[in-house]
């Protein structure tokens, strides 16, 4: 509703008439400019584009958090405590001791290299399964542009260059591993071990509020 403001100034004229002001009408059309421009920014969040988030995380050891966990031992300590120790007798035979079973090693199951979308993007993704038989998607070297709400999504889309593929990743299926942690750094994102990701066959930096690709890689089977 616009705002009336009536503004009234009594004066003389040269002939010594009463004159009057006309009252000012004033539409606040200011108001509803800053309005629009706070909710631009809250939206839109421009500031970011100049801040830069850098988060560097180490390769996850399963086999070394478990220990520290109090888990059970490893094959080879296991292995180890079951050689025998006592002396044996001029007449027997030794038993020879078990030969320990390798420990398992982290594999790398999928690799792809980001290519740029809305935001100039680069780097690795990959899908790795740690000793403890968990998946985890590490981003290697990522190094893009910050901006708001962005996600990190597998997905079933594929990774189309150009504009084309700046919003194909909602078309289909794709799980959510969560806010994106930094927009440049090395970092782990844990799969849930329910998961079924045979069919997610790219990587998504992507912006939910807006529901555009900042950067994408497809993944390729080691």
């Amino acid at each position: 509703m616009a705002h009336v403001i009536a503004t009234i100034d009594e004066g003389k004229s040269m002939n010594g008439s009463t004159w009057w002001r006309r009252p000012v009408f004033i539409v606040p059309v200011g108001l509803a400019t800053i309005g629009a421009i706070v909710v631009a920014l809250v939206a839109f969040q421009p500031w970011r584009l100049f801040i830069d988030v850098t988060v560097n995380e180490e390769l996850p050891s399963a086999t070394s958090s478990s220990q520290a966990d109090g888990a059970a031992p490893s094959n080879r300590e296991a292995a180890e405590s079951l050689e025998i120790t006592d002396s044996p007798s001029t007449n027997e035979t030794t038993t020879p001791s078990p030969t320990p079973e390798p420990t398992p090693e982290r594999v790398i199951d999928a690799e792809g290299t980001f290519i740029s979308h809305e935001h100039p993007t680069a780097g690795k993704a990959r899908i790795i399964t740690l000793e403890d038989g968990s998946r985890i998607l590490r981003l290697v070297g990522l190094d893009t542009d910050n901006g708001p709400d962005l996600k990190v999504w597998l997905a079933a889309a594929p990774v189309i260059e150009g504009r084309e593929g700046w919003f194909v990743f909602d078309d289909d299926e794709y799980l959510d591993l969560g806010p994106l942690k930094g927009n440049k750094g090395n970092q782990n994102y844990p799969i849930p071990a329910e998961a079924d990701i045979t069919d997610l066959t790219s990587v998504t930096i992507w912006c939910d509020r807006f529901s555009v690709s900042f950067g994408a890689a497809e993944l390729v089977a080691a």
